[in-house]
């Protein structure tokens, strides 16, 4: 979906040599530690250099650069890796088997904990033709699919504009994600709930 994430040690695009598995396992952690602590540092500072994003990760300056040989490396890295949990996160929805109502309501409560997390990876442009863009756009493909089988089931008019639809529920789930982080009903499912009430029903009054 929107800009709808795991292999770390594929993400990092550095790790392509046989190992001993004790040393790929090693490797794949301090991957993963250095790309979280990217999306921390860089949510908070995106000018933060590689230097503070390796000491944020409790790594050595010659680890970060052992793994990424520059800060673009890095940062396609990071992009890479929040697309394919974004891209599972949707999957998890089962959007082609579960009943729409219920696909579309695990998939917005997934995709909203994913997009929580990696705010800063997930802003990132796919380059064209990368892994990245071709996750976004199946995953743009996969919420099409489930509100053709919400239109069909009569949980949509049937004369709706699918692709003004798509925009909707984007818009909907980027603004969700700025909503107040004191709110009680902040948790995934209850944000989804929200999300798709407001996106099925709008503002009317309920019969």
């Amino acid at each position: 979906m929107y800009r709808f994430a795991e292999s770390t040690a594929d993400a990092g695009g550095t790790m392509g040599q046989t190992a001993a598995r004790p040393l790929r396992a090693d490797a794949e952690r301090s991957v993963r530690m250095i790309l979280e602590a990217a999306e921390r540092l860089l949510s908070k500072d995106p000018g933060a250099s590689m230097e503070q994003i390796a000491a944020e990760a409790g790594v050595s300056r010659a680890t970060i650069h052992r793994r990424f040989a520059h800060r673009g490396a890095l940062t396609d890295a990071l992009a890479l890796s929040a697309a394919r949990r974004l891209a599972q996160a949707v999957d998890d929805g089962r959007p082609a088997t579960a009943p729409p109502l219920v696909a579309l309501h695990r998939i917005t409560a997934n995709v909203l904990e994913v997009k929580g997390a990696w705010t800063f990876a997930l802003s990132l442009p796919a380059a064209p033709g990368s892994e990245a863009a071709a996750l976004h756009e199946t995953m743009a493909q996969s919420c099409v699919a489930v509100l053709e089988r919400a239109r069909a089931e009569g949980l949509v008019d049937a004369s709706a504009d699918l692709d003004w639809l798509q925009r909707v529920y984007y818009a909907l789930l980027g603004e969700t994600l700025h909503g107040d982080p004191d709110d009680a009903g902040t948790d995934p499912d209850a944000l989804a709930a929200r999300v798709v009430d407001t996106f099925l029903h709008g503002a009317g009054p309920r019969a």
